[in-house]
């Protein structure tokens, strides 16, 4: 019998200055069983930073054809791909191919991840890659509780998250590309 999933209800209110996006949002997100909580922190840092009215969740882990995140068009075009993690090379291509632009939340240990995956895929023009700190990550989503309030402000390329146990700095480095 598989596992069920686990629903965080979020609510997001989105300061990103750079963009002059101001919004607040209320959703309910899964977490796939097989999902960290930090991949999910990183979802939803994702989510903050491509912000459109039209950006969605996808199954993600559940269904290989779909990303972590999403932006269709009216008539149903894939605007936006986002993936979350460290796809290989393949991965990334296969899913630019797919989209008019493709981004990258990148996480984890990326030092070898970078010489392997990313080398092979600067040539492509759609795609954009941005890392999260690994420390700072893990400190957000420590014990995260399944009802989210955060508040996200963006400003000079700086993103800070606010909860209720203080305010996080999450510093992002752009490896190919920006938003």
């Amino acid at each position: 019998m598989a596992l069920p999933s686990t629903t965080y209800k979020i609510e997001l209110n989105l300061t990103d200055m750079d963009r002059s996006v101001y919004e607040s949002l209320r959703f309910t997100v899964a977490k796939h069983p097989s999902e960290t909580e930090e991949r999910l922190a990183a979802r939803l840092v994702g989510y903050a930073l491509f912000y459109h009215e039209h950006l969605a969740f996808g199954r993600g882990l559940s269904d290989v054809d779909e990303p972590a995140l999403w932006e269709k068009s009216l008539d149903d075009r894939v605007l936006h791909w986002i993936e979350v993690g460290q796809p290989d090379s393949d991965r990334i291509t296969w899913c630019s191919r797919r989209t008019e632009k493709f981004s990258l939340v990148a996480y984890g240990n990326l030092r070898v991840w970078q010489t392997k995956a990313l080398d092979p895929v600067r040539s492509l023009k759609n795609i954009n890659v941005v890392a999260l700190d690994q420390e700072a990550l893990a400190k957000l989503a420590l014990d995260m509780p399944r009802s989210l309030n955060w508040s996200v402000m963006i400003s000079d390329g700086e993103l800070f998250v606010t909860d209720e146990r203080g305010q996080h700095e999450l510093p992002i480095e752009w490896l190919i590309g920006e938003r």
